[in-house]
């Protein structure tokens, strides 16, 4: 009998053995395959920036926050922008401030990084409306008021509007003011899942004061960039799709966000597609079509991360790209092959998807990643990159 029991005992540790080798083995495949490519960081350079002839790109910002790595998280450096009496503002989720940028000399680069607000919990979405100063921390949405116009918050000025965000998953929260209403995005808490906070994966609509708040749209997996088109006022956002499908599943998407609109996620993404990877059961009729089920506008690469956007109607580029779509992608964190990296515009009438300015991916080097871009009152834009910590400035020179 003890011979028996040695002998199980001995065989049941080869088979634990060889259980923990297959998964070792199987971490690093997958390592291989979608980790052991993740780009370094160099120090962003500018003359390997790519863009159409006529066009210049220049630091308006630097040493903001840099990173060694593009791994998933908040980054060090400066995320999303927002101009207020041509003054810059932007916020710096890891360092939990909001930084103002002035250039009082009119130089086209900043005279000095000055801190706005500091303490809050990962500060990203930036708005003004009528005196105040709205910031989407990860755990509550506040304003501030900056009435003696020192580019300093003003002491005891805080009103908090939502102190109960959801956090963990996409920290991110981006705020907008249309129409006197507010519009805050909030990202879902995992990959792919049914979320039981309402509020996640989802655009939600509130009055001013921060009362009144409901779900505006869903099934938004995490649409870091919201922009309302400076004409018609819709809103158009990006949605960055799930991983784990493999390197171009799911697209990631620019959607046209419709009130009352369900945008598929988790269980469809893109043109309506079921997610059968996700949801395994079985239907008569593809899920995906049932009512109020929106699909995408325009599909994206896979993996691509797009960010922040913005319409041009400035006057200083071509007359070819008025109306058009400024769209960053961050790039791929988990893709044998990186994309991304770099700045698309998008033709409305066609929703033909350009490349504008590319080169901050090197093969397997990344100079920097894009987050936000807005359009300046010169009609150049803005550009922040949260790995090299810099603000860039791209304008027609000739």
């Amino acid at each position: 009998m003890g011979l028996y029991m040695s002998g199980l005992l001995s065989g049941m540790r080869v088979m634990w053995i060889g259980i923990v080798l297959s998964v070792i083995l199987l971490v690093i495949f997958l390592s291989f395959n979608y980790l052991g490519v993740r780009p370094s960081i160099s120090s962003g350079e500018i003359e390997n920036i790519s863009m159409p002839d006529g066009f210049a790109i220049d630091i308006y910002a630097d040493d903001l926050g840099s990173s060694l790595i593009s791994y998933p998280g908040p980054s060090p450096g400066p995320r999303m922008l927002m101009l207020k009496d041509d003054i810059l503002f932007v916020s710096i989720p890891n360092k939990g401030l909001v930084a103002v940028l002035p250039d009082q000399d009119q130089d086209n680069k900043a005279d000095e990084v000055d801190v706005f607000i500091s303490g809050l919990d990962s500060p990203h979405g930036l708005e003004y409306h009528d005196g105040w100063f709205y910031i989407a921390e990860e755990s509550r949405l506040i304003r501030v008021r900056d009435d003696d116009g020192d580019l300093d918050a003003d002491d005891g000025s805080i009103q908090v509007l939502i102190d109960d965000l959801p956090t963990r998953g996409h920290y991110t929260r981006t705020v907008k003011v249309h129409d006197d209403a507010l519009y805050l995005s909030i990202g879902s808490s995992c990959n792919a899942c049914y979320e039981e906070d309402e509020r996640r994966a989802a655009i939600l609509r509130g009055e001013l004061d921060g009362s009144n708040w409901k779900v505006f749209a869903r099934g938004l997996r995490n649409s870091v960039g919201l922009t309302f088109h400076p004409l018609t006022g819709e809103l158009y956002a990006t949605d960055n799709g799930r991983d784990w499908l493999g390197d171009d599943l799911p697209p990631d998407e620019i959607n046209l966000i419709r009130e009352g609109g369900n945008y598929g996620w988790p269980i469809c993404y893109g043109d309506n597609i079921h997610d059968t990877d996700f949801d395994t059961n079985q239907y008569i009729r593809n899920p995906c079509m049932e009512p109020f089920e929106t699909a995408s506008l325009i599909d994206l690469q896979a993996h691509s991360a797009p960010l922040g956007l913005a319409f041009y109607y400035g006057d200083s580029f071509p007359e070819d790209y008025n109306g058009d779509l400024f769209v960053c992608y961050h790039g791929s964190w988990n893709r044998q092959e990186p994309t991304g990296y770099k700045i698309v515009n998008i033709d409305m009438d066609t929703l033909t998807v350009n490349d504008f300015a590319t080169g901050w991916l090197q093969g397997n080097k990344v100079l920097g990643r894009p987050v936000d871009v807005i359009v300046a009152d010169d009609g150049s834009l803005l550009v922040s990159d949260d790995n090299a910590g810099k603000i860039y400035r791209i304008h027609y020179a000739s």
